[in-house]
């Protein structure tokens, strides 16, 4: 048996002392972007994301929809783990097809096709254009486009085949595989068009659509892979891997992220493994979760491409009380980045870290990353939105949304937790969250919030933040001082985690 001698430290308990707020210093100077993977030290990242923030595995969080909206404001999410490994594929490939720019064409139909199945698999892919071509196969003969403005099944019936109402190519304008973005968005516009075929012999190599032009506009962080497609994560276990991961990498996953409230185990160490045998660096996977440097370097020296930090901290976990395991979050975090570090300077191997529980409010974020942590995860911030998949409800007048634990008997979480069969014992909860609105607008705000304490404290940039910060304990005074009860002119609510 061995004692640490430390007292186990919570985010809340440190404050930021300020720092010189120079000239350079200003809103728009301030980068918050984030390597996500692991990387040498000195060269860019295989991916990185303008916002560093990205979303827990958890089904009252992750999905296709939040997803989608959180690659816009430049976070990344990751869709659970917790399903049939179809289903879980077919979320993230209902990410995949949201792309900044040039989009594939999702829909394929032959002119035989009927106007009834046409309908249909518009619907089912949320498409508004399906490519007609002469095969009715993505890689045949472009013939011409159809959508659900060329036809009306009532008047032209279900049994109506697509090439008596597409628009065919001869009418169409089109455009050279070799057209940029830019030159695509002048065509459109020069031409009143709603579509434009990019074709590459004969063939469709992409479709630009003018309703992506404004997104592009306001969407300037989305997070994008090479063919300016959405990234998306996602949740594997140490269980079904073998199976898993290559569902998930030919469905489009960008990154995938071991599920486990306790990371050091040689069973992440194989999954990971197991992965670069087979894909090399194409196919990151981050580890966790961890809250000392020996388990961090247990997973970076197996591959890991970040480490989660973190166990028992996360609002509706309980394993801290269930099974008296954790850490405090500023007390692991501090430990693990200096291992990190360390790691990188012996081996010249940078790895990322995330920051996962522990985060009850902006300020903590940003404690978090002037800590060290270079993104974050975040699980009750997103549950409050309007793009989780959890119910929204009416309690006592609040609006509430639900939101569980993937240790709950609701979540039934078998390959995350290893309890087979009847649940013997919970390690999270399930309960509600105030509701919060847009993800959009709480994103930005969080993100205003970062950006202005790191102005205080004379940073840029992340890695000026953690190389500058200086950061003080807090004692219970000062926790009185600042909490004097106000009367309220009107209920407030608080967008932090």
């Amino acid at each position: 048996m061995k004692i640490l001698p430390e007292i186990s430290r919570t985010l809340s308990e440190y404050l930021l002392i300020p720092g010189l707020t120079t000239e350079d210093c200003t809103p728009e100077n301030v980068d918050l972007g984030a390597p996500l993977v692991r990387h040498r030290v000195g060269e860019e990242p295989g991916i990185r994301i303008a916002t560093p923030m990205v979303s827990a595995i958890m089904q009252a969080v992750s999905s296709p929809t939040l997803a989608v909206a959180l690659a816009q404001v430049g976070g990344v999410s990751f869709i659970h783990q917790n399903q049939q490994i179809e289903d879980q594929a077919a979320d993230v490939r209902a990410v995949k097809r949201h792309k900044a720019g040039f989009r594939s064409g999702e829909v394929t139909v032959a002119p035989t096709t009927p106007l009834g199945e046409v309908s249909r698999r518009l619907a089912d892919t949320e498409q508004g254009v399906a490519v007609v071509t002469q095969s009715g196969e993505a890689d045949g003969e472009f013939l011409g486009i159809i959508s659900l403005d060329d036809f009306h099944l009532e008047r032209h019936g279900a049994f109506e085949t697509a090439g008596n109402r597409m628009r065919g190519r001869d009418g169409l304008v089109t455009a050279p595989a070799t057209v940029s973005l830019s030159e695509a968005n002048e065509l459109i516009w020069q031409h009143h068009l709603d579509v434009l075929p990019v074709l590459e012999d004969g063939r469709l190599a992409s479709l630009v659509l003018k309703r992506d032009y404004q997104a592009h506009k306001t969407y300037h962080r989305a997070s994008v892979d090479g063919e300016k497609r959405l990234r998306v994560g996602a949740g594997i276990n140490s269980r079904d891997f073998k199976d898993r991961i290559p569902a998930l990498v030919e469905a489009g996953a960008d990154v995938l992220c071991l599920d486990s409230s306790d990371g050091y185990s040689v069973y992440q160490a194989r999954t990971v493994e197991f992965a670069r045998e087979e894909y090399g660096d194409d196919v990151p996977v981050g580890a966790g979760n961890v809250v000392d440097g020996r388990a961090f370097r247990y997973l970076a020296d197996a591959g890991a491409a970040f480490v989660k930090v973190g166990i028992g901290g996360g609002a509706i976990c309980t394993t801290r009380a269930q099974k008296g395991i954790g850490r405090g979050q500023a007390s692991a975090l501090l430990d693990v980045v200096e291992a990190r570090d360390a790691y990188a300077q012996e081996t010249g191997v940078y790895v990322p870290l995330c920051c996962d529980g522990g985060l009850l409010n902006d300020s903590h974020m940003a404690m978090a990353l002037a800590m060290g942590a270079d993104f974050i995860m975040l699980g009750r911030y997103f549950a409050r939105l309007d793009e989780s998949p959890s119910r929204k409800l009416q309690i006592g007048g609040q609006w509430y949304k639900e939101y569980w634990g993937e240790g709950s008997r609701r979540a039934q979480n078998e390959a995350r937790y290893g309890q087979r069969g009847q649940m013997v014992f919970e390690e999270g909860v399930d309960g509600y969250v105030p509701y919060a609105g847009s993800l959009y607008d709480n994103v930005e705000r969080t993100r205003a919030k970062l950006t202005s304490t790191m102005i205080s404290c004379g940073s840029t940039n992340l890695r000026d933040f953690h190389r500058d910060a200086v950061l003080v304990p807090v004692s219970a005074e000062s926790f009185k001082q600042t909490g004097a009860e106000v009367q309220l002119r009107r209920p407030t609510v608080d967008s932090g985690e």
